[in-house]
């Protein structure tokens, strides 16, 4: 392929700088960080009242997960911020890994 037709047909990771990714700056993404599941009937969801307990299936000092649009791209833990809850980023996760995707475990 030459390099007039490469050029206009695709773009190879090796030619994308910080001034071609500067395009999508602006693009708003869903990030969800997932503390746990719990799986409840409707009766028991439906009985559920203030100050019940719902026991996810994790531990307290595990990670949480940090997911964009779906996808896991990292792990951390939770902190308090001028007394909202945020994210401490300890692990990024490769696209390799096994757990990248969740949607593909169901």
């Amino acid at each position: 392929m030459t390099d007039a037709i490469r050029s206009a047909s695709t773009v190879l990771p090796e030619d994308l700088t910080k001034n071609t990714l500067s395009v999508l700056s602006n693009v708003e993404m869903e990030v969800r960080v997932e503390l746990g599941k719990a799986k409840l009937t409707v009766k028991s969801l439906l009985s559920l009242a203030s100050g019940d307990v719902i026991e996810l299936d994790r531990p307290a000092n595990a990670p949480v997960d940090v997911l964009v649009n779906g996808t896991l791209v990292a792990k951390g833990e939770v902190v308090v911020v001028d007394d909202e809850f945020g994210v401490r980023i300890t692990e990024v996760v490769g696209k390799d890994s096994e757990e990248s995707n969740p949607k593909d475990k169901r």
